[in-house]
């Protein structure tokens, strides 16, 4: 069964991104650990951090890719999907601190006591369980989406129409997390976090385990995704996005299949949102704005649609050119990094890594047609066959002119 998945998930780009994860994974933290400070190959903390919030985003272009790149669902929501998943672990991480706090208190929060609560709230119990804010990172997120796309899919919502339900979705979640009685921490949301697991959250073991884990979760989810677009089920969800009334027609259950990929996704997100928590140290109601669902459409059309590879590159490059921009030119980084969003639109519409496939693949096609030509004089009349393919062999019968004319045949 496993060696079945990987044999799936597997291919040339999957091994080449696969092989650059595993370093990555490897070499950062050792920088970090390991490596002098004096020596130019030292990682420094805040780099490390850095890197950890890049392949959470990435996780989340992932997500993104696979229901829009794969299933033709254009989600302007998924920034719920990935705060919830953030105010899970946030949760878990408030519960850590104990008496630790400003106030004191051991089991109501700071902002709690602050706010004149009397008791902790039903749904903040179980939150000082690893395990169980571990379950509600993947649970929450995924019935909300199951119960969203139930109700969605079956009544064949489709389109732009669809992207502003989920637009409104995440912009409704904004407006009640906001709410100082929802028992989140209102417009501050969750911060002044201690430890998680037991370990101090800002010892630099405990900054490199968080990226390790960050780029561990991004393999595997890589990993599901690409035996999810590389099976049966994948080519179903491609018959979907191209053509969702033919393959209903078929006679697939075709709300069935968008549901589940859908679901998938925003677990994902989930998983995304709860890794980015204890990196950069608060979860609020911000996370929630539309603009950043928006924002991680546009990592993936810079990386490249259905692609999965495209929608990692795109999440880490767009957040390294920001955060470039920010710095070097502090005065004009928006109009910066909006003339590469319209430089890639303009001459790269397929995005970065579907630019350079269709270029690789034209690269190939004329290697071969100049192959041929040198061979014959001629380039073929028709693409080699494979192996085990059938010959093209004429039917037997009177030999045809080009005019049309049968010749006769030689008398015995």
């Amino acid at each position: 069964m496993m060696s079945s998945f990987l044999f799936r998930a597997m291919d040339a780009r999957a091994g080449i991104f696969l092989a650059l994860m595993a370093a990555v994974i490897i070499l950062v933290p050792v920088g970090n650990l390991l490596v002098p400070e004096t020596s130019p190959f030292h990682v420094p903390t805040y780099a490390v951090t850095l890197m950890g919030k890049y392949l959470t985003y990435a996780l989340l272009a992932l997500a993104v890719d696979l229901v829009w790149g794969y299933c033709g669902i254009l989600s302007l929501g998924h920034a719920a999907f990935f705060a919830l998943g953030g105010y899970a672990m946030g949760m878990y991480l408030m519960r850590q601190i104990g008496t630790r706090g400003v106030y004191g208190d051991p089991l109501l929060p700071d902002f709690m006591v602050f706010l004149n609560w009397q008791e902790l709230p039903w749904y903040w119990y179980g939150f000082d369980m690893f395990w169980f804010a571990a379950l509600m990172v993947l649970l929450v997120p995924g019935l909300l989406a199951f119960v969203f796309g139930w109700f969605a899919f079956r009544s064949r919502v489709t389109g732009v129409y669809l992207s502003i339900i989920t637009q409104a979705l995440t912009y409704a979640l904004l407006l009640a997390f906001f709410r100082n009685d929802m028992g989140f921490g209102g417009n501050n949301g969750l911060t002044d976090f201690k430890d998680i697991l037991g370990f101090d959250i800002q010892a630099d073991t405990t900054r490199a385990g968080l990226f390790a884990a960050s780029g561990l979760a991004l393999v595997v989810c890589f990993l599901i995704c690409r035996s999810v677009t590389r099976s049966k089920l994948g080519k179903v969800l491609v018959a979907v996005r191209d053509a969702e009334s033919r393959t209903r027609f078929l006679g697939y259950r075709v709300e069935h299949y968008k549901l589940f990929v859908w679901t998938l996704s925003a677990m994902m997100a989930g998983v995304a949102g709860a890794l980015y928590v204890p990196q950069v140290g608060i979860i609020n109601p911000g996370e929630f704005a539309p603009a950043n669902s928006i924002e991680v459409v546009i990592w993936v059309a810079v990386g490249g649609r259905a692609t999965l590879v495209g929608a990692v590159l795109g999440a880490v490059l767009v957040n390294f050119a920001k955060t470039w921009f920010t710095a070097a030119l502090p005065d004009i980084w928006l109009f910066a990094l909006g003339g590469l969003f319209v430089f890639v639109t303009l001459f790269l519409p397929k995005g970065i890594v579907g630019t350079l496939s269709d270029g690789w693949t034209a690269l190939r096609q004329r290697r071969i047609s100049s192959d041929f030509g040198e061979g014959s004089g001629d380039p073929p009349s028709q693409a080699p066959q494979s192996p085990g393919a059938p010959a093209n062999v004429p039917p037997p019968g009177p030999a045809v002119s080009r005019a049309g004319a049968a010749h006769p045949q030689p008398a015995e």
